[in-house]
């Protein structure tokens, strides 16, 4: 079955414009752009919202790193994150950090955004939060132009999830 039969712009956007983190733009530019037969299931859809993603600047770029919640965050504590973030994060365990997990997470948070301008972004399905915090390490390290292009992919690899468990 097509993920896009019977779509107008208003309902795709309504149904995929949350795929990509608070960026309904990429579904706008991809139903925009126009989606053939090839659009109809999730990798062919994820390939069509990635044109639009790689086609724009840097500036729409950062925007949308900057659109994800930090891991184990303030939002993820207050209950604020959208509904994909928020099973996502608890699926890998990200809600029941202890006191110093806690710490830790929040002191990576700060020094990560501090150097690159966005936070740390990871797909976290079938990860645990010691592999994330694994992860989070090394990333810390990586040097800014690395980082952007690394959070951009896994920004991909997240919404290509979304799409699948559609």
């Amino acid at each position: 079955m097509s993920l896009i039969a019977g779509l107008d712009r208003e309902a795709f956007v309504a149904r995929f414009g949350g795929i990509f983190e608070h960026s309904p733009w990429i579904a706008e530019g991809a139903f925009d752009a126009g989606l053939g037969p090839e659009a109809a299931d999730a990798e062919g859809l994820h390939a069509a919202l990635c044109r639009v993603l790689d086609a724009a600047d840097r500036d729409a770029k950062l925007a949308l790193l900057n659109a994800h919640p930090d891991l184990a965050g303030k939002l993820a504590l207050a209950g604020e994150l959208t509904a994909d973030s928020t099973a996502e994060q608890a699926g890998a365990g990200l809600d029941r950090l202890t006191p110093g997990e806690l710490a830790r997470f929040t002191a990576l948070n700060d020094t990560y955004k501090a150097r690159f301008g966005h936070p740390f972004i990871i797909a976290v399905k079938g990860l645990d939060k010691h592999a994330i915090l694994a992860a989070f390490e090394s990333r810390v390290e990586n040097a800014p132009e690395v980082e952007f292009a690394t959070a951009l992919d896994q920004v991909k690899r997240i919404a290509l999830l979304r799409l699948q468990a559609l």
